[in-house]
């Protein structure tokens, strides 16, 4: 499994209350289904469409939407033929460690993880990936 989306530390913006970055997801990618233990994020779609999951129901999304996601709501991202670029917040601030050590810069190719890999990362970054 990999994380499949890029990374620009340009973009990440952090203060002491919270964090945001924007995340560029690659066609037929999308972003497993997951969890925050102690953060709430937001996100809003600056370009693309796809399927946003909150709590095993499917919510089609295209440019222009935004989405809150309460901490500890399993969510994740389907977008099959179209990439998705999304603009995130999280509070507090965390997230974006994790993304330092698992997302590829541009114009590298993702790093191929399994799911164990994956949430030991994830849960040094107080999240979990949801068992397949």
């Amino acid at each position: 499994m990999s994380w499949g989306c890029r990374h620009h530390d340009v973009n990440a913006h952090v203060a002491s209350g919270l964090a945001m970055r924007t995340q560029q997801i690659l066609p037929g990618v999308g972003i497993p289904i997951h969890r925050h233990f102690e953060m709430d994020e937001a996100f809003f779609v600056i370009d693309g469409g796809g399927t946003f999951v909150l709590e095993d129901v499917r919510h089609p999304i295209e440019k222009g939407a935004s989405i809150f996601i309460p901490k500890n709501a399993w969510h994740g991202f389907e977008n099959k033929d179209r990439e998705l670029l999304l603009l995130w917040i999280v509070a507090p601030p965390g997230l974006e460690a994790f993304f330092r050590e698992v997302a590829a810069r541009p114009g590298e190719s993702p790093v191929p993880r399994t799911r164990d890999q994956l949430n030991s990362i994830a849960r040094k970054h107080a999240m979990e990936f949801q068992s397949s």
